[in-house]
């Protein structure tokens, strides 16, 4: 979740781009950089940490007259934090921002370094700026307003995965190149002065611009002082469509929703792309921050998380075991150290944080090392203790939460698990190819199931006010979708102060269901792929008992008081990740008809940092 800025114009640019990326720090970041170009130079600073380490190394810069200017907050991928690694790179003559991952980089890069090219980066973007300068180098293009021009396009024609990009040349200084690839890009204009000015959202434009240019994915070109050109992919010139701006900062943040976690549970459709990208081929999972040997001399799995996390771990433990064949075993990252745990060399241990500050977790992880096993972080945050703790890290890519209760990190962090648990299969040699391309296919897939149907929104917003009493919620699920449950139930427990349990379907019977009557709540998922049966006559069962049962599922049942309906999906897997957001959607929507603040709920933190 990166943030852009670019400025264009006879305005105070590297003023404007530092607030701009002020602005964006709510997006999440760990190291941050500008360039500003004036006079025919470029003047370029770098820094790790927070954007006031930025503006102290900039502060001898004064800015009188033209310039043109592109800043960047980043949150690693590719490359730790480091000021090599931050935005922008450079070229012999180019500076480029870029948003989003680059998933043929690794091609792009060794044929880029056969020809010669030095890289001072561990980043996929770098690769941009180098393939820019050799395309025009290798058309020798003498007309630098058209060859330039022409050799972005060709550029960007070759780069497969998402970016949002902005660039400048030396000897264009009155000139911002610009793409769009699954990457939000914005470009504001000041119709009196002429400026052009760049963003990732609305919140560094207001007050700058009236009116907004919305890029749709597909769409590049250049911007000048009064001029916007805009192409799509076939070369057909766009006439841009100009949107008036919002006016409210902090509205302009969420996009529009009521709150932040409403805003989060709507980006999950695409966090979950970005955490796929470079790493789902045509036949494979890759993973570029792991060696294959990662499960040499590996018999077992220890997963160990809190919270949310936990439910992950739980929930991926079906998936290791099912898809990889491997042993695997579950811990609370809170309870592990004092259970004297038996530990052997053979266990690969698996930690999942979405800070990567949980000290509980933490704490296991440095027990786990300390007895010599092979370590492993599932993390959203590069260079955080964990991740610097651990041998090896997958990062989720999920971008910063503001709501206190998870959302993207629960379904990033599950996305992650469930690669890596096709990986090991691979790796094992235990799956055939037909079955890795199935999986393939359910992954490319999720992103659609996460997609929000207003209608089912809707329709959670209406049944919200019958859930606002009563003496508790059971969350009931089998299999994988036991763990979603407990997930449901913390949900719900977090921001609407309401009592819930999540429970195996078919332990009801074991007790629970004593409390069964018309004043407990029980939300049953009831996947079509999963053991339906099973599920339903556990459903039944309290139904029989007076229980009001909201059923999720794509088929209704008889005995159900409330039905919302998911999509007829061919895999449980993807009826997974919808219900994942149909339990969120309610747990917020009965939390704010509690008007409860459903972003910063009482008595919880985002990252638990003490134990």
């Amino acid at each position: 979740m990166c943030g852009i800025v670019g400025y264009l114009g006879f305005s105070d640019s590297k003023k404007i781009i530092l607030n701009g990326l002020k602005e964006l720090e709510y997006r999440g970041y760990d190291s941050a950089g500008i360039t500003i170009l004036q006079d025919g130079k470029f003047h370029i600073f770098k820094s790790v940490g927070k954007l006031n380490n930025l503006i102290e190394k900039s502060r001898s810069l004064e800015i009188n007259g033209f310039s043109v200017g592109i800043g960047h907050t980043r949150w690693a991928t590719h490359g730790k934090p480091t000021e090599d690694n931050a935005h922008p790179h450079s070229g012999e003559f180019t500076h480029i921002v870029h948003n989003g991952i680059i998933e043929n980089y690794g091609d792009l890069k060794t044929d880029l370094l056969y020809k010669g090219y030095k890289f001072s980066s561990q980043t996929d973007t770098e690769v941009i700026v180098h393939l820019f300068e050799e395309i025009l180098d290798k058309h020798q293009f003498n007309d630098s307003d058209n060859g330039s021009f022409l050799a972005f396009r060709d550029t960007i024609g070759l780069l497969h995965g998402a970016y949002a990009l902005l660039l400048i040349k030396r000897d264009e200084p009155e000139r911002i190149y610009f793409a769009k690839e699954g990457s939000p890009l914005i470009i504001g204009t000041n119709f009196e002065t002429g400026e052009q000015i760049f963003a990732s959202s609305d919140s560094p434009l207001i007050g700058l611009v009236d009116s907004v240019i919305y890029l749709k994915d597909g769409e590049y070109g250049y911007v000048e002082q009064g001029l916007i050109k805009i192409l799509n992919m076939s070369g057909v010139v766009i006439k841009p469509e100009y949107k008036t701006l919002p006016q409210n900062k902090e509205l302009a943040q969420k996009s529009g929703f009521r709150y932040f976690m409403e805003k989060e549970i709507y980006e999950q459709s695409q966090v979950v792309s970005d955490t796929m990208l470079g790493r789902i081929g045509d036949k494979n999972i890759t993973f570029d921050e792991i060696s294959p040997d990662i499960f040499n001399g590996i018999n077992e799995i220890k997963l160990c998380a809190c919270g949310t996390s936990y439910h992950t771990a739980l929930a991926s433990s079906y998936l290791f075991e099912r898809i990889a064949r491997v042993r695997v075993s579950v811990e609370f990252g809170s309870e592990f150290r004092y259970k004297d745990p038996i530990l052997h060399n053979d266990t690969l241990f698996v930690v999942i944080s979405q800070s990567g500050e949980t000290a509980d977790t933490l704490a296991s992880l440095k027990l786990a090392v300390s007895a010599g096993l092979k370590t492993l972080a599932i993390c959203n945050v590069d260079n955080s203790s964990i991740v610097r703790t651990a041998d090896y890290t997958i990062l989720t890519r999920a971008g910063i939460e503001k709501g206190v209760a998870s959302t993207k990190a629960f379904a990033t962090q599950m996305v992650v698990l469930y690669m890596f648990s096709i990986y090991l299969a691979q790796i094992r040699n235990i799956i055939s190819y037909s079955g890795v391309e199935e999986h393939l296919q359910i992954l490319r897939e999720i992103p659609n199931a996460m997609t929000i149907n207003d209608r089912v929104h809707e329709k959670i917003k209406r049944l919200s006010k019958r859930y606002l009493h009563g003496h508790g919620f059971f969350f009931i699920g089998r299999d994988i979708f036991y763990p979603l449950a407990l997930e449901g139930a913390l949900k719900l427990k977090e921001i609407s102060y309401l009592h819930s349990e999540g429970y195996p379907a078919g332990e009801m019977k074991h007790g629970p269901i004593a409390l069964a009557d018309p004043e407990l709540f029980t939300i049953a998922l009831l996947p079509k792929n999963m053991l339906y049966d099973k599920t339903k006559s556990n459903i039944e069962e309290l139904g029989a008992r007076d229980s009001t049962i909201c059923v999720i599922s794509s088929e209704s049942v008889e005995l159900a008081d409330d039905f919302i309906e998911i999509s007829a999906h061919h895999h449980y897997m993807l009826e997974f990740f919808e219900m994942t957001t149909v339990l969120q959607l309610l747990a917020m929507e009965i939390a704010i008809r509690l008007k409860n603040d459903v972003d910063m709920p009482r008595n919880l933190a985002k990252s638990v940092t003490v134990e």
